[in-house]
């Protein structure tokens, strides 16, 4: 009798210590920024944000009126990883929030990251551009890479008000792209990956479906500019083409480019389509609230 309450007791901790394997095999790596944007004139910035948590940024300002842009690296990445971006943007005109989400870069941790909390620290970015005393409220975007990007389509979801946002390799469902991670790691779906899938959406607190990048889009408001390497093996060309298909008619762009998942193509050359595109999103009227 002995050994069938031990054997209930192990049953017990069995899914305990498997919720702990799929947190430590799905935490995002911090990895620490170790450079600043030096040729610009960056200031550091902290920025509260959800569960009493702080964000660690830099704000790249840049003459009083022009329009801001929020700048969302993807999973495991941080700030200094877009700055490739900033120098062109600036000298485009564009005043830059580069920010850190939770558990990345310098920024507070938290119990873990997700997609939807990479999309709460965009919004709590955004509202720490509104009290800018050089900032106009109604000229904000945002740019997100990956899990960035669609948290960008998500917060996007949500802020009628934002003017434009570039989406940098977004893929299209979580499902899709944790099912690829899962056959990465030969991980059979039924049964152990159909429980972690059901798990995740259990701890985030959202439905996949809820928050894929081909969902929400329908639901943003302002112009979209999509941007998908052509020799992307991590999220492929597809995802963007299936986003595109779920947009309404006429408010999304995508441009093909060459490049990998992380190394979305030569800036400098691609820099023409991506000011033309948000010089055409600041100009058109603010979306009806």
């Amino acid at each position: 009798m002995q050994w069938a309450f031990g054997a209930l007791a192990l049953l017990a901790l069995l899914p305990l210590g498997l919720h702990r394997a799929i947190r430590r095999g799905l935490a995002a790596p911090r990895v620490v920024k170790t450079q600043a944007p030096s040729d610009l004139p960056w200031q550091a910035a902290v920025i509260p944000t959800r569960n009493g948590k702080r964000l660690h940024a830099w704000w790249i300002p840049t003459v009083a009126g022009a329009p801001a842009l929020v700048v969302m690296h993807g999973w495991g990445g941080n700030a200094e990883m877009m700055l490739p971006l900033a120098g062109p943007l600036h000298r485009a005109g564009y005043a830059l929030l580069l920010v850190d989400a939770r558990c990345h870069g310098r920024s507070d941790d938290d119990s873990f990251a997700s997609l939807p909390r990479f999309a709460e620290d965009i919004e709590a970015a955004l509202d720490w551009l509104v009290e800018q005393p050089d900032v106009d409220p109604n000229r904000l975007g945002v740019i997100g890479h990956s899990v960035g990007a669609g948290a960008a389509l998500l917060a996007a979801s949500r802020r009628p008000t934002l003017r434009a946002v570039v989406s940098l390799a977004a893929f299209a469902h979580p499902q899709v792209m944790m099912r690829r991670w899962l056959a990465s790691k030969r991980i059979p779906y039924w049964p152990l990956g159909a429980y972690i899938l059901a798990y995740v959406q259990r701890v985030i607190g959202h439905r996949f479906d809820a928050i894929a990048p081909v969902n929400t889009i329908a639901r943003v408001a302002c112009p979209v500019l999509l941007v998908h390497g052509l020799e992307d093996d991590t999220v492929p060309l597809s995802d963007a083409e299936a986003i595109l298909a779920a947009a309404a008619p006429g408010r999304v762009q995508l441009l093909r480019v060459p490049g990998s998942h992380d190394d979305y193509g030569d800036i400098d050359r691609n820099l023409p389509a991506l000011t033309t595109f948000l010089a055409a999103a600041f100009s058109d009227p603010p979306a009806a609230t």
